[in-house]
């Protein structure tokens, strides 16, 4: 099943002519696919294996800095990480690779390893925290949402939680978190003196980061927040899911192996993958990417803290 399968529109659909050709362009153009997803009135994301339909709220955001963001959209990056952490946590295929690359392996986690079931958990620049909504569905013990603390993002991530993060919407119809154990935090990353970063330094077996490569004047930053707020040990995992719509130049520089060991951070596992669920290896530098090839493909990565010889973390 396509990546984008899962999505639909809440509301009327409008019979202006520019609206018909934009619902139509997967037809006209069978390469091309959607990468940023919804409008004002939200979006339905339907799974075979959730009781009803989350409806996920977008923010209205009324300021350029704000916009700037780009948190008012749902992005595939989201979308993949979600069903990574439903297939690993209900034992399901929907997240499996679907074929492999040209006959050649493509090296990745077996599906268990994105379960979330009694793990504390972390969003970074969380946008509609569709990953976060996913764990605190599945069983994950804590939840904490966090974006930059704009307030139309903060808005749409306590209503997406409320509205969503309920008994009725989980498989189990339980929530494990219980309510205090589900919160919406702004964090800009790399701040690492306030409240929120001091009360929860290394508090979080995983960190979910979906769509936040796309700046590269923010790397630094980010992998500073990553480092800050992950779990010491050797099971802690930070997963990382970035497209290619922006350019594999302005992305990938976030991978580099030298500025993620100065944070005791270092790769485990990375490989691309498009919307159809075909794998293929982690290339730094593909040449020209025509532009409605690379908005199908998505790096995913996992991040683990470096391990000294021996195999004992790093500190």
């Amino acid at each position: 099943m396509a990546l984008t399968a899962r999505l639909s529109l809440i509301g009327p659909i409008d019979d202006e002519p520019e609206d018909y050709l934009a619902s139509s362009l997967g037809i006209i153009f069978p390469d091309d696919v959607t990468n940023q997803h919804g409008d004002e009135n939200g979006l339905f994301y339907s799974s075979p294996h959730l009781p009803k339909p989350l409806q996920i709220s977008l923010a209205d955001p009324t300021k350029d800095e704000d916009r700037r963001l780009f948190s008012h959209f749902l992005w595939n990056s989201s979308l993949q990480l979600a069903e990574l952490i439903e297939a690993g946590t209900l034992g399901s295929v929907d997240g499996e690779s679907n074929r492999e690359n040209g006959g050649a392996k493509v090296v990745i986690p077996p599906i268990s390893h994105f379960n979330i079931a009694g793990l504390s958990t972390l969003e970074l620049g969380a946008g509609t925290a569709l990953p976060s909504l996913m764990g605190a569905l599945l069983g994950a013990r804590r939840v904490l949402v966090t974006d930059y603390p704009a307030a139309p993002v903060m808005k749409t991530l306590w209503q997406n939680v409320i509205s969503n993060v309920q008994p009725s919407f989980s498989p189990s119809g339980r929530i494990v978190a219980g309510p205090s154990g589900i919160q919406v935090q702004g964090h800009g990353w790399g701040e690492l003196g306030t409240p929120l970063a001091r009360a929860n330094k290394h508090a979080f077996d995983r960190i979910f980061v979906a769509d936040c490569l796309w700046m590269p004047w923010q790397h630094e930053n980010l992998r500073a927040s990553v480092a800050w707020f992950l779990a010491e040990g050797s099971a802690s995992r930070t997963w990382v899911v970035g497209g290619f719509h922006t350019g594999r130049e302005k992305m990938r520089g976030f991978f580099d192996a030298d500025a993620l060991a100065a944070h005791g951070l270092e790769v485990e596992y990375i490989w691309e993958r498009d919307c159809d669920g075909v794998d293929r290896t982690w290339v730094f530098d593909r040449g020209v990417e025509d532009l409605t090839v690379r908005k199908r493909w998505l790096a995913v990565a996992v991040l683990r803290r470096v391990r000294e010889e021996g195999g004992k973390e790093g500190m």
